[in-house]
């Protein structure tokens, strides 16, 4: 069968030409062949930490407050192996990236406690509905917005109010940040380090730069954070390819003030406009279903027709006239019931993968 998918966030557009121009010419470099410093390369860091001061106002020593990691997924997993012991509690959302509750905690025989994300709470965790105790437990807290899976954004007033509780609590938190530079109508999504430099972000080119086979990211905050990943890294990593780091830093090096530059605004354009075409022919097929203000992720409750049935049983019934979609299920128990579009097809793909999902609903 010719299956549709809509499935994984992988982005099908091509990586910019300036980047890949850039990572052409380094790759030619003799000296950029060998090893690479696990914490990544200095000029990689100081530029880094540029992106964060004209982006967001943010100012970082590059010394001690950034290190390199090989894609997000693998910062997201290499800060529990730093700090998280058997035992220990981890603040985990859900529905979420499956990695913080099973390769950062699971993995580390920590417990992870979720936390739900639900459509009444504007798909934010709901701090106060914690237990006292599990909070007192708690060693660190997983937080992700823009949101995967749900595109739901967080403001800074709540990023502040969390701050808070980490405070008063005395957990850390690690804001896995890749999807900052996909919002729109002009929303510029925050970073944690505006509210409170005490924690870590995590970012990479995977998404920002349509780079995620390239495996080129950061971590960026507090000091003793990244000491802790970086000796865990040195032991197990020699961080990404010199030639990478150097194609990544041209691309950050485009970013002239906290508005995206030309390369991140095409592609995020191209986007939107996938999405205002699933999101309208859903509704107009019955299926309602809201547009988010970032990521290139569709969450969106089951057609009321189906809703007796589990999201995996409707994802099946998808399957049967070839369409990918992710069931809500795949990012934890408080995704029943939904189910996550990912924007990574044409146009012309979607088209047709609306038409067969129309079958299904007629």
């Amino acid at each position: 069968m010719d299956f549709i998918s809509l499935g994984i966030g992988d982005p099908d557009l091509a990586t910019p030409d300036l980047i890949i121009n850039a990572l052409v010419e380094e790759v030619r470099i003799p000296e950029n062949h060998n090893y690479p410093a696990s914490m990544g390369e200095e000029e990689f860091r100081e530029v880094v930490a540029k992106w964060y001061k004209v982006r967001f106002n943010v100012e970082l020593d590059l010394k001690d407050e950034i290190t390199n990691v090989i894609g997000g997924k693998e910062g997201v997993a290499n800060i529990a192996r730093a700090f998280i012991n058997p035992g220990d509690i981890v603040l985990c959302p859900n529905p979420g990236y499956p990695v913080y509750e099973n390769g950062a905690t699971k993995l580390c025989d920590a417990e992870p406690y979720p936390m739900p994300l639900i459509k009444e709470n504007k798909f934010l965790p709901d701090l106060e509905a914690i237990n006292t105790k599990i909070l007192k437990k708690a060693k660190m807290m997983y937080l992700n917005y823009p949101n995967n899976p749900t595109g739901a954004i967080a403001p800074k007033e709540f990023l502040k109010k969390v701050a808070d509780y980490a405070e008063d609590y005395n957990f850390f938190i690690v804001y896995d940040n890749p999807y900052s530079e996909f919002t729109f109508d002009e929303y510029i999504a925050p970073t944690i380090l505006q509210v409170d430099q005490n924690h870590v972000e995590i970012n990479s080119a995977s998404k920002m730069f349509n780079m995620t086979g390239f495996r080129c990211g950061w971590i960026a905050g507090n000091k003793e954070i990244i000491q802790g990943v970086r000796k865990v890294k040195s032991q197990i990593d020699s961080g990404s390819p010199k030639f990478i780091q150097k194609a990544v830093m041209k691309g950050l090096s485009e970013y002239k003030s906290e508005e995206k530059p030309e390369i991140v605004k095409k592609t995020v354009r191209v986007y939107e406009k996938r999405m205002d075409i699933l999101i309208k022919r859903l509704n107009d097929m019955g299926w309602k279903t809201e547009k988010p203000q970032a990521t290139f992720y569709v969450w969106t409750q089951i057609p009321k027709k189906f809703s007796e049935k589990s999201s995996m049983n409707f994802v099946k019934k998808l399957i049967e006239v070839g369409v990918v979609v992710t069931p809500g299920t795949g990012f934890g128990q408080y995704g029943e019931g939904y189910v996550r579009f990912a924007l990574t097809q044409p146009e012309e793909k979607i088209k047709e993968a609306l038409e067969r999902i129309k079958l299904i609903l007629d």
